[in-house]
Order: structure tokens, then sequence, then C-alpha cells
């Protein structure tokens, strides 16, 4: 059952980063021309076109990709108990828990697109189709971190910044979920 649990896990993982991304770019302004961003949009709007008859988005935030990554969420957690001891197990606090497990998984997308942007910028140097949409997204949260602490030698420390405000997140998240539980 473990190798189920683990497939399970990572595609649900998978396709809540994918979905989060999609709110982000639609949030982001990005280029939906792009490649990249018609390959993100492609892979979600079987599911989000429909539910946006049922949810409507509130201004630019595509609140139908968020109530679908949410319940994704949530249903990993039903699904992770059943698989390893047979039982279902629902809880009342699966709902701030997994409103808190949606904010890990969009901080974790935020780390990722952030070291591939870096890891990006020492081969492509901005000429990739992809390098282009990371900037459209990253630069909102990169810009405010180099406007306090400008480049030095040539090295941009603001990915590092953000990266380490998402760790202090990461331990807040384990505070308050310790504090949830108790």
């Amino acid at each position: 059952m473990q190798f189920l649990t683990f497939i399970l896990s990572t595609v649900l993982d998978l396709y809540i980063a994918v979905l989060l991304l999609r709110v982000w770019m639609q949030w982001a302004r990005c280029d939906f021309y792009n490649p990249f961003a018609q390959f993100i949009v492609k892979i979600t709007q079987p599911i989000v076109r429909p539910l946006r008859r049922v949810i409507p988005a509130i201004g630019s935030l595509d609140t139908a990709s968020i109530v679908f990554a949410y319940m994704l969420v949530l249903f990993k957690f039903i699904m992770q108990p059943l698989f390893n001891s047979g039982e279902v197990v629902f809880h009342t606090l699966f709902f701030p828990i997994g409103l808190i497990e949606l904010l890990t998984a969009a901080g974790k997308l935020v780390f990722w697109l952030i070291l591939v942007r870096a890891l990006l910028s020492w081969i492509s140097q901005g000429r990739n189709p992809i390098d282009y949409v990371l900037m459209q997204l990253t630069e909102p949260l990169m810009a405010p971190i180099r406007r306090i602490i400008p480049a030095m030698g040539g090295l941009d420390f603001s990915a590092m910044i953000v990266i380490l405000i998402l760790y202090a997140l990461n331990y807040l998240r384990a505070d308050v979920i310790s504090w949830l539980i108790q």
C-alpha cells in the first residue's frame, strides 16, 4: 500500500501545483501565448472550465482552480489513512489544516520556480520561453527585496531571501498545525 500511497500523493501534489500555477499565472497576468502557459492551461482546462460555470472568478483570482486544489488537498487527507489503515478517518480539523497545506503547496511552488529561474539564468540567459514566464511569476516577489537589498558585486540575493522567508513560513506552519492539533 505504500506504493499506492506514494503514487496517489505524488500525482495529487503535482496537479495541485499545476492548478496553483494557473491561478498565479492569471493573477500575475503572464503571457498566455507562451508555450509553457499554453501547456498549463491545456492540462487544467478540462476540469476548470466546468467548475467556472458554478464558481465565478473574483476579480483576477481564479476561484474555481483554488477551490478544486483545496478539494484535492482534502481528498488527499482522506485517502492517505484509507490506504494506510483501511479505514476512512474524517476530522473537523481537516478543513483548516487543508487550507494550511494548500498555502504550503503554494510556498513549495514558489520555492521551485525561484530555484528553476536561478538555474536557468546560468544556462539560457533569458532566451527560453520558460524564462519569460518564470520572470513574470517570480519578479513580483523578488523586486521588493531588490529595492531593500541591491545586488552586491553582480550577485542578486533576492532569491535567497525569498527562500529564507519560505523556510521561516514553513516553521510557522508546523507551529500552527501543532497548536491546532492540541
